[in-house]
């Protein structure tokens, strides 16, 4: 990496993507480092950094700056001017600069904001989405490449540099799009990746044999050998390899689970029912999805059974109450804390027929294809039962197709359950006193 690093600052590399895993000091080395080095040679050229939010962009300034003013004026002889050493923008000091020329510095600025002053000779992009959420949104992903179409690129002096530093979260990201224009258009931007997989693949860079580690003192082959079993193959290929999968039957694959008969079924299971309700009985809607799921003691999923339909409020309500007396009352009941479902949960707690069971509102805070993460590992690692019965086929159908499928109501219920679960396990035994906010009481 110091290498190709060194190439953009000879001026022989001018498009430079590094892909890394996390915590393999990609950040340290590119964002910190380096441009404290590269001003140190350049103290006339300006760099500009940004990041995913302008506070991680301001720590990054920060330390590049006290690196500068430590080290620079012994080893290049210029430093950190006194009169602007601000975080946000820097110029550096240069004692031998004839009167009259610009200072070089740094300015630090967070993903979608306004980049002010002077151009860069030097831009550098470091990670520039948060997490899985935003990298999963089209929203957010449209809003990272306008900002650099319109903002980044435009600040770019002549013969100027720009680096994307980054784990790959989605093959849309920044550095897919920036790749794919490449490709399309030879007159567009031409970039030089460096893509260094946590595991070596085939024609390593670093002359790795395939399967060996990027960095075995901090995580050896065992170490990352744990990690892929435990986040699963799309979230592997993605963050660890940088080859993140398109999401259609990325996420799950059918041959994963495993079919039971219900005479297979541990009889010491606690399951719980989570309610993922829809809001209209229109034919292309979503429908009401209520998964019954339990986990074991051996960390497997239990998927007992699926009921839905296309149903309006009161008729919905009816089911609910109807599947938990069937159910019984050893059974939770869970439905998403959130706008008129938070109504529909008030409902519940003053029913009389469900006066024995216990109702709880789920917070939902993260994306879809986030929230079915930890049982899609748990599937790939033969971890996922699915009770026989009709529900199995269409069931197996929607998660295949997942998130690009026509629906995906079966895998919000079934990812609804699976946080329900991980909630009511965490406060420990008896399941039966949990008690929710008083507020939701009505």
């Amino acid at each position: 990496m110091a290498e190709y690093l060194m190439r953009v600052e000879r001026g022989e590399i001018k498009r430079l993507i590094v892909m890394m895993p996390p915590r393999h000091s990609k950040s340290e080395t590119t964002t910190v480092k380096f441009p404290a080095w590269y001003l140190g040679r350049n103290p006339d050229k300006r760099v500009i950094i940004a990041s995913h939010t302008a506070a991680l962009a301001l720590r990054f300034s920060m330390r590049a700056r006290n690196d500068l003013a430590q080290f620079g004026p012994e080893v290049f002889s210029v430093g950190v001017d006194p009169n602007s050493s601000a975080m946000y923008r820097w110029d550096v000091l240069d004692r031998e600069a004839p009167p009259g020329r610009p200072p070089g510095g740094m300015i630090a600025a967070g993903i979608g904001g306004p980049i002010t002053g002077m151009g860069a000779h030097l831009a550098i992009i470091d990670d520039p989405v948060k997490g899985p959420e935003d990298a999963n949104s089209q929203v957010q992903r449209d809003n990272v490449w306008d900002w650099y179409r319109f903002v980044l690129r435009t600040r770019l002096q002549p013969g100027a540099a720009v680096i994307l530093v980054l784990t790959r979260w989605h093959e849309d990201d920044l550095a897919g799009r920036l790749l794919r224009a490449a490709e399309q258009d030879p007159t567009a931007d031409q970039w030089t990746v460096l893509r260094l997989p946590a595991m070596a693949e085939e024609n390593d860079p670093l002359g790795r044999a395939p399967g060996e580690a990027l960095w075995p003192e901090q995580y050896d082959e065992a170490a990352l050998a744990q990690i892929r079993a435990s986040v699963g193959s799309y979230v592997w290929a993605a963050l660890y390899q940088q080859r993140p999968l398109p999401a259609g039957g990325g996420v799950f694959k059918r041959e994963w689970f495993r079919i039971v008969e219900p005479d297979r079924v541990p009889g010491d299971l606690f399951w719980v029912r989570f309610w993922d309700l829809a809001t209209s009985t229109k034919t292309k809607a979503d429908y009401t999805r209520g998964a019954k799921v339990a986990l074991d003691a051996d960390g497997n999923l239990w998927i007992g059974g699926i009921v839905g339909g296309r149903w309006e409020w009161p008729d919905a309500r009816r089911v609910i109450v109807q599947t938990a007396l069937l159910d019984g009352p050893g059974v939770p009941v869970g439905i998403e804390k959130v706008g008129f479902q938070g109504a529909a949960v008030q409902e519940l707690l003053r029913e009389p027929q469900l006066v024995a069971h216990t109702i709880v509102p789920v917070q939902v805070d993260r994306d879809k294809v986030q929230r079915a993460m930890p049982w899609a590992a748990r599937a790939e690692a033969g971890k996922v039962f699915l009770v026989s019965g009709e529900w199995v086929g269409p069931f197996l159908d929607e998660v295949t197709a997942f998130p690009l499928g026509e629906h995906d109501d079966q895998v919000d219920a079934v990812s609804g359950a699976v946080q329900m679960l991980a909630e009511l396990t965490a406060m420990g035994e008896p399941w039966d006193q949990y008690e929710p906010d008083p507020t939701w009481r009505g």
